[in-house]
């Protein structure tokens, strides 16, 4: 779980509630109308913009993304690499066939090095591989982007409609307050669902596809490497350079005995 994700949202939530709450009752902002133009007006405009498997696949990947903390450290990744090229060295590429990883990626680079690819069949795969998880993100944070670009305007179409209802009913000073309520809220909703849900999401998420990208990278490096014989020592202080200097500390590997 990442948990600053969530904290984030619900702190963002609760301030807006308390805020809410402090000379009204909530029930003052809850207008069922408004809400529907925004959520089902932002919803439309996304379908327009986006096939439906992409917003789908955007919802996921923001959920077991952005809400989930299961990215390896680059510094664990460089000490597994290291192990991996460690054993290549003493048992040849076949040596790899038993070892077990988390990590999808690399799992997949080890296979495709057990079964006898050419390095460069290899390092093809490998990186349209990482070409397609990163499309999969870039799509998925335009589809909250746009979320968070629609909301907002669509706000404002329900803040006309509220606006005409209000002056078509002027006559009528009980109708005034209704109207009115759904002029400023669709508003209210449309800041809130972008400033505090898409936008947020979408920041999340380019961050994530930057770090996944990082790490496939790195594996991708070591891949090459390993397979091109390469010192382990010499190969650890070359992906060093995916760390900040102050966590490089322990990556080297140990001599051999």
């Amino acid at each position: 779980m990442d948990i600053l994700t969530l904290v984030g949202l619900v702190a963002g939530v609760l301030i807006v509630g308390l805020a809410m709450l402090a000379n009204a009752s909530l029930l003052t902002f809850l207008n069922l109308p408004g809400l529907a133009i925004v959520l089902g007006g932002t919803f439309a405009v996304t379908l327009i913009k986006f096939r439906l498997p992409s917003v789908m696949e955007a919802f996921r990947l923001a959920f077991s993304a952005a809400f989930t903390d299961r990215m390896a450290r680059p510094t664990e990744l460089i000490r597994e690499v290291g192990a991996l090229a460690m054993v290549v060295r003493k048992e040849g590429i076949l040596g790899l066939e038993n070892h077990q990883t988390d990590n999808e990626f690399l799992r997949k680079a080890i296979t495709l090095c057990v079964d006898g690819h050419a390095p460069e069949l290899v390092e093809e795969a490998l990186a349209q591989e990482a070409r397609q998880t990163g499309e999969r993100y870039e799509v998925a944070e335009r589809v909250f982007r746009g979320i968070g670009e629609s909301a907002p305007a669509i706000g404002m179409l329900g803040t006309l409609v509220g606006l005409v209802q209000m002056l078509n009913t002027l006559d009528d000073p009980s109708s005034i307050g209704p109207a009115m309520a759904i002029a400023l809220l669709t508003t209210l909703y449309g800041a809130f669902l972008a400033q505090l849900i898409a936008l947020p999401l979408a920041d999340k998420l380019q961050l994530k596809a930057e770090d996944e990208t990082r790490n496939q990278m790195l594996i991708i490096t070591s891949i090459n490497n390993i397979m091109r014989g390469e010192n382990p020592r010499v190969m650890t202080e070359l992906l060093s350079s995916f760390v900040h200097p102050a966590q490089r500390t322990g990556l080297t590997p140990e001599r051999e005995v």
